[in-house]
């Protein structure tokens, strides 16, 4: 068992290079918590589409109903998304490894033989997968190295099936209890 302490220090709390806390000992006991898998799709500013693999995804509340993602704060989409009217979050399913490796790899053009239809704002939206939330920005939110995206959920489907999971680096299913 590894543990590890951050002394309560506010004043220094986002400052860079100020953390007791080994940063990649920290991402590894963030990995013990499975998470799904999401692709986050938008419209770029030239027109073009922009998506990324993304697991840090959540719901907000239910009333109005909203949710949250975020981003890596130098990512080369961060242009984009920040000035995205509108963004989807895609929940990828079990058997959609492939497409989750796709778009978590840089490529010129990650929509490479991948089936979507324009949804609200043009946000791509992906085919088969087991949910898809089409959101308004409705604001971001700074936090350390992040940028947190929320969304106002305009429109959803859902087809159910199982979803892609992610933790301690790999890629999983669900194993429903009998």
């Amino acid at each position: 068992m590894t543990t590890a302490s951050h002394p309560n220090d506010p004043e220094n709390e986002y400052a860079h290079d100020n953390s007791a806390i080994d940063p990649r000992d920290f991402r590894k006991a963030l990995g013990q918590y499975a998470t799904g898998v999401t692709v986050i799709t938008a419209a770029g500013e030239n027109g073009e589409n922009v998506g990324l693999t993304c697991n840090s995804f959540a719901s907000v509340s239910l009333n109005p109903p909203l949710i949250l993602w975020s981003l890596v704060s130098y990512s080369p989409n961060m242009a984009n998304f920040q000035n995205a009217s509108h963004f989807a979050v895609n929940v990828l399913r079990a058997s959609q490894r492939n497409l989750a490796k796709q778009f978590a790899t840089p490529a010129t053009d990650k929509f490479a033989g991948v089936s979507w239809t324009p949804g609200l704002g043009n946000a791509p939206v992906l085919a088969d997968s087991v949910a898809t939330f089409q959101c308004r920005s409705a604001d971001r939110y700074y936090g350390g190295d992040h940028v947190i995206f929320l969304g106002a959920v305009e429109a959803y489907h859902y087809n159910g099936g199982e979803p892609l999971l992610f933790a301690q680096g790999c890629f999983g299913q669900f194993v429903a209890e009998s």
